[in-house]
């Protein structure tokens, strides 16, 4: 079973090559994705890493988050599934 791990208050300079080099001590790793905006293509400070053991993953939680990198405390749980937003409608005039 696989599990989804969201890292969250990361540093705008951290990519996904960034956020696999900080976690590389856990070797069960299958993802690893830091989330851009669309637009800019700057990182929006968060990202998801995907391991193959749950043990593992439960022990990167545990391990990481709070945990400090350039100057920021990482927030690290377990991914939830996300959440249905209500379209936006545009009115123009």
């Amino acid at each position: 079973m696989t599990t989804k791990v969201y890292i969250g208050n990361l540093a705008f300079s951290v990519d996904t090559e960034g956020l696999k080099a900080l976690f590389s001590k856990f070797e069960s790793i299958t993802e690893v994705t830091v989330i851009n905006d669309k637009f800019s293509g700057r990182s929006k400070g968060f990202g998801f890493i995907t391991f193959s053991d749950d043990e593992e993953a439960k022990k990167a939680i545990s391990e990481m988050n709070g945990k400090e990198v350039e100057g920021r405390a990482l927030k690290v749980n377990e991914a939830r599934p996300m959440e249905e937003r209500p379209r936006r409608s545009f009115n123009r005039y």
